[in-house]
């Protein structure tokens, strides 16, 4: 978190009721987070930077719907991908999910091989909303995972709290175990 975004303080957009309902909203995504993490992914990890919390977790490659040009909603299997990675950025202080971010992530293996950086889109799922998308990597191993969230491009209400996610931030996760597949 920044220096000046230290905690959230009731003000004239949030009173202390407001603020109290935001974090147990917060609590509730972080133990989501942790049964994604911890239980259902292959691997993940969390750490702090900046304004926020980010979360990641990898599994096999998997199929998804997504609007076709008309807008109707189609199944579509992945292709030669062999990674789903997940990224979950959270803030720091009420510990919710940020939508609406630019978010971009890099592996790299053990031998120096760079797969991105590709975009890390949004992704509606029904236990956990997240960034996520579906790569191409040589094998399974150790990569690092580095994930860059751009200044976020929307408005912030409340004077007193709403000067937050204007940086750049990067985090690296080491030497995470990824396991190359398919659902």
């Amino acid at each position: 978190m920044s220096d000046d975004n230290v905690q959230q303080v009731p003000s004239d957009e949030a009173d202390k009721r407001q603020l109290e309902l935001a974090e147990a909203e917060g609590e509730a995504y972080q133990r989501s987070l942790e049964y994604m993490v911890n239980e259902v992914a292959h691997t993940g990890a969390k750490k702090a930077v900046g304004d926020y919390i980010i979360g990641i977790a990898q599994e096999e490659a998997e199929g998804m719907y997504r609007p076709n040009a008309s807008g109707e909603l189609v199944w579509q299997a992945p292709g030669e991908e062999n990674c789903h990675l997940e990224v979950a950025v959270c803030d720091g202080d009420d510990k919710r999910f940020v939508p609406g971010l630019s978010v971009k992530a890099t592996l790299t293996s053990e031998s120096g091989e760079r797969i991105g950086p590709f975009e890390v889109p949004f992704i509606w799922h029904p236990g956990l909303l997240h960034y996520g998308t579906n790569v191409k990597i040589p094998g399974s191993g150790k990569y690092d995972v580095t994930v860059h969230i751009a200044p976020a491009p929307f408005a912030r209400h409340d004077k007193t709290n709403g000067k937050r996610y204007g940086e750049a931030v990067e985090v690296v996760f080491e030497k995470v175990d990824i396991e190359a597949g398919q659902e």
